[in-house]
């Protein structure tokens, strides 16, 4: 972004241990879109020799974490996002660096206009999890919520 103003992914970078932890690389993030990308590293693999379930939950966590950041990051002075509940579904067997993309299933304007009236909304974000070969390996929905400061 700017000298004075991080990058979304700097932000997460600096504020979550697990992304560090993971060494997760932001590809790209917009309010219409975040990817992130799980290296290969054996140190999170399973008993297959793929990334651990944990691990892809996480990436796939943190692309949502990623939009809606972007999303709603001029909303913090007011509200605070939060994960309220999330499904992960294990599609194929992922082998190699892994790659999740987010993206926002409700209108901004929608979410931020249901805070305006005083309410605390909800808003889906579909993830996509895929291999290197384009394959889906798994498909994650996560609902969060913007609670107002109180």
């Amino acid at each position: 972004m700017s000298e004075t103003m991080p990058s979304i992914g700097e932000m997460l970078t600096a504020s979550v241990p697990m992304v560090r932890t993971l060494n997760l690389e932001f590809v790209e993030t917009s309010a219409e879109r975040a990817v992130l990308r799980l290296p290969d590293q054996p140190d999170y693999h399973n008993h297959i020799q793929g990334p651990h379930a944990g691990a892809m939950f996480t990436l796939a966590e943190s692309a949502s974490g990623a939009i809606v950041l972007s999303a709603f990051g001029d909303q913090l002075s007011r509200a605070v996002p939060l994960a309220v509940r999330a499904e992960i579904g294990y599609r194929k067997v992922a082998k190699g660096v892994i790659t999740a993309t987010a993206e926002l299933e409700r209108p901004i304007a929608d979410v931020v206009a249901e805070l305006d009236a005083g309410g605390r909304p909800e808003f889906s974000v579909r993830v996509e999890i895929t291999r290197e070969d384009g394959a889906v390996s798994g498909e994650m929905s996560i609902t969060w919520t913007l609670r107002p400061n109180a």
